[in-house]
């Protein structure tokens, strides 16, 4: 049996112990968003429990095994590995699935850096390419071009944030400053924070055999004034990462390139169905299964480390409890 079938046998076991509902009536001021939930705690701090919730065309779907310890794992490192870029939000990880974090005033817009003209939800730029838009984000593109082929240069196409079940749309950086969301110097600082950090990510990834293909970052302003990447970096739920070695043959076939990030349900969710319009599949077990194994797999290429799997068999939501019981106790009730 290969290490493969081994690990995708250990998730199978774990199939219905995942993280859907991270609410617990002992702790404060509770917060949902799609993927993760919050308490706003005294001193501007948060906690972010990250569950195993999976979201995709702006939709909850599933719950995917691993998924939430796999994206704090992820990020965890990406922070550690850019904190010399541009500083974090985090504070301490109470658990594998938790970040206590700074309170941060964000920003009301996402950057997506990207390096590869590809997509398939209604913001990609090959979305938008592909229905005859030349111009995307208000960035001229040449003619011709195919899908996942190498951009010219690296872009920023920005967003405007939709709140949950609602679509982000897309902006220019000049309409941004024109519609005083935010100010020329706002947008100069974050447009060098977000490719000193694309480029960090880049020249990690491509050690490990691996593409950085898009990614897309929050920022915000810490007390003082700072500004701040928050939320999280470099996952493979807001990044794309393509393996090397596979790319180029891929491309010239007209094929997807192998993948290890959320494109995957994407595309399997876009071949059944007209997502935006249509009621979306039930998801198999063995297509969890799969989405599951990719993200660990990912994690383990780009630290070079073994994914830890707890052997206690304490359910991953009593394991949060407990150690925010502990973290609670620790820091006197928040105080």
């Amino acid at each position: 049996m290969t290490d493969s079938q081994k690990l995708k046998n250990i998730i199978r076991t774990r199939l219905h112990d995942v993280l859907v509902d991270a609410e617990f009536s002992e702790l404060p001021n509770f917060g949902r968003g799609k993927v993760r939930d919050h308490y706003d705690l005294s001193s501007n701090r948060r906690l972010l429990v990250t569950t195993d919730r999976q979201s995709a065309f702006d939709q909850v779907l599933a719950a995917v095994p691993f998924k939430g310890q796999v994206l704090t794992s992820v990020a965890r490192f990406w922070f550690d590995e850019t904190k010399d870029v541009v500083p974090n939000h985090v504070l301490e990880y109470p658990d594998p699935n938790v970040v206590l974090a700074k309170k941060i005033k964000m920003l009301p817009v996402e950057i997506v850096v990207r390096d590869y003209l590809t997509g398939s939800t209604s913001t990609a730029i090959w979305s938008l390419y592909d229905v005859g838009n030349r111009k995307p984000y208000g960035i001229s593109l040449p003619d011709g071009m195919k899908k996942n082929q190498k951009l010219p240069s690296t872009i920023i196409t920005p967003t405007t944030k939709g709140i949950m079940g609602e679509h982000d749309v897309p902006i220019s950086a000049e309409e941004i400053i024109e519609q005083g969301i935010l100010t020329q110097k706002q947008w100069n600082d974050i447009e060098k924070a977000a490719f000193g950090l694309f480029a960090r990510g880049r020249e990690i990834t491509e050690k490990q055999g691996l593409i950085l293909v898009d990614t897309k970052y929050e920022f915000g302003y810490d007390e003082e004034g700072q500004l701040t990447i928050a939320d999280e970096i470099h996952t493979p739920d807001s990044s794309r990462y393509w393996i090397a070695d596979t790319y180029e043959e891929s491309f010239e076939k007209g094929e997807e390139p192998d993948s290890l990030d959320k494109e995957f349900l994407r595309l399997w969710i876009s071949d059944r169905c007209d997502p935006y319009n249509e009621p979306i599949p039930d998801i198999p077990d063995e297509t969890l299964i799969d989405f599951s194994a990719r993200y660990i797999s990912l994690y383990e290429k780009i630290t070079g480390l073994n994914f830890e799997i707890s052997s206690t068999g304490e359910p991953v939501r009593e394991r949060v409890r407990r150690n925010l019981k502990r973290f609670a106790e620790k820091y006197s009730r928040f105080n």
